[in-house]
């Protein structure tokens, strides 16, 4: 997804008009081996019928109130229990989670067999995993793992056969990282795999971050040499590789969410990345725009400073998405929750910003809320959030 802060890139901001250019096999305790033992071996009836009896989990129904959490936050103490007390405290009631970070790192020991043969896992953020998940279980915390799915610059130079190449050869580098090539499906199974041990830690959720080709798409196009023999569009690739992993995750109870530009609500094309509206929203059970108002360019929406006007920013921005979705409930076509993304940090580097605090982060919850969509995220690259914003309301 996301979310370079401070050293961000402003092409990635949203301009008038459009962009311009924002930018396993998994291992059980039986794995692979065990599968096909389980095929040669007699399977007694009433141990068939037994089987066939158990349930698969539903995914839990809650209304998301939730702020990430870093993978060096989750393995420090100090800070882990410090966003525990403060979901405790508010009306918050989930944590973001990273599971799978930007530089392509697994944030806990892993025991899928690929992450292991690479070494992806080495020096892992958090050390007691299963300590963290049984504490924000405990305390009935909605838990949302977080997985950077193509921008995994440690795969790409790990396993070139993933990456995105160019046409005269070598890696392609965005921005100076490279990129694995979304459009290699042997890859998508090796982040499925992560994704599935994550819902077996006990993950209610399954979020796909930078679930999207690079920014600056027409350059990307004259560049690099996709491994694309069926000839897909980036648009149908993505949403090809949400309904597998979507797919892969329905027998372990997890909802599959997707996080999408902010732009993506309002451009009716894909923005050169793969993300388009009425594609993605079928293929998830929640889709979360990053509408920071930061992030959209000077006079987008008629806004001269958007990051100086959050609640007319995300009031436009929701509009347009809860808009589509209408005609696509029309149309008796599936969409997904929308749970977007907030502000919750001051944007120094935008000429014209302005300091963020509770109100805000009030002003953006309540321009969704107004709109119907009472879900959102809230994301600091620092995990430092306002807690005077969603203060719990005395009764």
């Amino acid at each position: 997804m996301k979310r370079a802060f401070g050293s961000i890139s402003l092409t990635c901001l949203l301009v008038v008009g459009g962009l311009a250019g924002c930018g396993t096999a998994e291992k059980t305790s039986g794995s692979t081996t065990n599968e096909t033992k389980a095929k040669d071996q007699p399977v007694k009836k009433e141990e068939a019928a037994k089987e066939r009896k158990v349930p698969v989990k539903k995914p839990k129904d809650v209304k998301v109130k939730g702020v990430y959490m870093s993978g060096a936050s989750a393995g420090n103490n100090e800070k882990f229990n410090e966003l525990v007390k403060l979901v405790d405290d508010t009306e918050l009631n989930a944590l973001v989670v990273d599971v799978k970070e930007d530089d392509g790192k697994i944030t806990y020991d892993s025991k899928v067999p690929a992450v292991n043969q690479y070494g992806s896992d080495q020096h892992p953020k958090i050390s007691n995993i299963s300590q963290r998940m049984k504490v924000l279980k405990n305390k009935d915390i909605y838990t949302i793992a977080r997985i950077v799915t193509f921008k995994d610059p440690y795969m790409a130079k790990k396993k070139p056969e993933y990456a995105m190449k160019k046409k005269s050869g070598g890696l392609y580098y965005n921005d100076g990282i490279p990129w694995v090539d979304p459009y290699n499906e042997e890859y998508w199974s090796y982040v499925t795999s992560i994704a599935k041990e994550a819902a077996k830690q006990g993950f209610d959720e399954i979020q796909f971050d930078y679930v999207r080709f690079p920014d600056n798409g027409a350059q990307v196009d004259r560049e690099v040499k996709f491994d694309n023999p069926a000839k897909k569009s980036k648009e149908q690739n993505i949403h090809d590789f949400l309904l597998y992993a979507k797919k892969d995750l329905k027998p372990y109870g997890v909802k599959v969410s997707a996080d999408v530009f902010g732009v993506s609500t309002s451009q009716k094309d894909d923005s050169g990345i793969g993300q388009q509206w009425e594609s993605v929203t079928p293929t998830v059970d929640v889709i979360s725009p990053m509408t920071y108002p930061s992030h959209y360019g000077p006079g987008v929406y008629g806004i001269s400073v958007p990051d100086a006007k959050p609640y007319e920013l995300i009031k436009k921005a929701l509009q347009y998405a809860v808009d589509r979705d209408k005609v696509l409930e029309k149309q008796k076509k599936p969409v997904a929750e929308i749970r977007p993304w907030y502000q919750d940090f001051t944007a120094t580097w935008v000429d014209g910003h302005i300091e963020y605090g509770p109100q805000q982060v009030k002003d953006q919850i309540r321009a969704g809320q107004e709109l119907g969509v009472d879900e959102y995220l809230l994301w600091n690259p620092k995990n430092k959030y306002t807690e005077e914003a969603f203060k719990k309301v005395k009764q």
